[in-house]
């Protein structure tokens, strides 16, 4: 027979053991309580963040929709290369900060090819040499420029018959080409022949523009940086010290027209292809925002692309990530 002393110590075993086991379970519960409670106040200012720049956006389609409104037609518009920058801040105290600047005074890697996804994309001949002459121009051996070019656009044409120098299928043995445009020029860094360091000296002037004109470059909106742009389309022509000076002469105000500009001093006898002249403007055809936000303690980062073509705009792209 057991003793009761032991009996009782017995038991005050298992009591301490069941409030142990029910701690446990206490402080487990307590702790998914407020990480619960932590995730739905994240998921709370993170809506409303979103909310804010849902309202940044519809603030500057506004403005631009005014832009038009006054001239339609092809009023100048000079813009900042490294964007205009507007913060505004919130009654619940945080901010926003926007930074508006040129979408598309860079080079459209989708111009590589002309047509659409439901009828069949060809490779344009145009397009993949204003490639060529942009990487010619930051450096990238001709020879080496030619075959990026070609396996470019041959990632995103709708058949399988690769260019000289290209690559299709055959040449990525763990996936295939897209077979289709590129959502972002990052996508660039999956294409034979490009190395990291060429994609890191060519990121800056890439753009992907969900249509397949040719890279219509704002002459209002480049920067001395951004000679290599204007030298990409005929680099015997119009070499990047040229382009420079091309763009240091820029009146104030900017160019009343794109023939006037191709009138300028430092382009006087290389006017292009009626065709290449054709893609160059005076104002923005399109915008990008980038968008900063900061709401009780949640950050947020937009970026959004606006086609400002024609009135109404609108936005066409949003990513949720900042771009690399």
């Amino acid at each position: 027979m057991i003793p009761a002393a032991q009996e009782r110590g017995a038991a005050l075993i298992t009591v301490l053991v069941l409030v142990a086991v029910i701690g446990a379970i206490a402080a487990s519960a307590l702790e998914r309580l407020r990480f619960a409670t932590a995730l739905a106040a994240n998921s709370s200012a993170l809506d409303q963040a979103r909310g804010y720049a849902g309202g940044v956006e519809m603030l500057i389609t506004l403005q631009i929709d005014d832009l038009l409104a006054r001239d339609p037609g092809s009023a100048p518009l000079e813009m900042d290369p490294a964007g205009q920058v507007r913060t505004i801040s919130l009654p619940e105290g945080g901010a926003v900060t926007a930074r508006v600047r040129d979408g598309a005074t860079c080079f459209n890697v989708n111009s590589l090819v002309q047509g659409n996804v439901a009828t069949g994309l060809r490779v344009r001949p145009i397009g993949i040499a204003q490639f060529t002459g942009l990487l010619r121009v930051i450096g990238v051996p001709e020879g080496k420029a030619q075959q990026v070019a070609a396996a470019a656009a041959d990632w995103i044409d709708s058949d399988t018959s690769a260019l000289p120098g290209g690559a299709e299928d055959s040449a990525y043995a763990s996936y295939r080409t897209a077979n289709g445009l590129f959502v972002d020029a990052s996508e660039l860094r999956a294409v034979s022949g490009v190395t990291a360091e060429l994609y890191q000296a060519a990121r800056p002037y890439l753009c992907a523009l969900p249509v397949t004109d040719l890279s219509p470059i704002n002459v209002n909106g480049l920067g001395p940086d951004q000679a290599p742009l204007l030298a990409m389309v005929s680099p015997e022509r119009i070499p990047a010290d040229v382009a420079r000076a091309a763009i240091a002469a820029r009146p104030p105000g900017g160019w009343r027209s794109v023939q006037a500009f191709w009138n300028s001093p430092a382009l006087t006898d290389r006017f292009p292809s009626t065709e290449i002249a054709s893609q160059f403007a005076v104002r923005p055809q399109w915008v990008r925002l980038d968008i900063d936000g900061a709401i009780a303690g949640t950050e947020l980062f937009e970026t959004a692309l606006v086609d400002a073509r024609r009135a109404p705009s609108r936005v066409v792209q949003r990513s949720w990530a900042r771009g690399s």
